[in-house]
């Protein structure tokens, strides 16, 4: 049986992003693979759930995303650290906001999304973002619950209807 391989589309998320912090603005970014990984990827082996964007040495780097080495062929034999820093290619203009937005007040860098664009290229949309605090998260919830009850009193309304 022959694996599905992603040629277009979104690899990876990170769902929990826009619930630990408010998104300010995005940007799409390049990222530095190897062919091994880049093979990992178009068969969805990645997760960057509890990965973080880190500004050093004025380039900014992905830590902590999961992207397995492809394995077809090695005999078992690993290459890569699957959690290995990689570093992102975005324009100047846009790497000097970021960075100055994040030493100056206090603000991070967080990966929403791996995806392959239509050109079959990897690339990461990450964000500038705020964390948010405790109330923030608990009224998050307190709406999330109420657009689900509405949602389920209006269905059963409706099929009764």
């Amino acid at each position: 049986m022959k694996n599905s391989m992603i040629t277009t589309g979104q690899v990876a998320t990170n769902r929990k992003a826009s619930f630990h912090y408010t998104l300010l603005e995005t940007v799409v970014a390049g990222i530095m693979l190897t062919g091994g990984e880049v093979k990992s990827l178009r068969m969805g082996h990645a997760t960057i759930g509890e990965s973080y964007v880190s500004p050093e040495h004025g380039e900014l780097f992905l830590v902590n995303a999961h992207i397995d080495d492809y394995m077809a062929g090695k005999n078992g034999f690993v290459e890569q650290e699957s959690a290995r820093p990689r570093k992102l290619l975005v324009r100047q203009k846009e790497l000097s906001h970021m960075i100055k937005e994040v030493s100056q007040k206090g603000r991070t860098i967080v990966p929403l999304e791996i995806f392959f664009n239509e050109r079959g290229i990897a690339k990461v949309k990450i964000a500038l973002a705020q964390g948010k605090t405790y109330s923030d998260k608990r009224e998050a919830i307190k709406k999330r619950d109420w657009q689900r009850d509405k949602a389920r009193v209006m269905a059963h309304y409706n099929s009764k209807g």
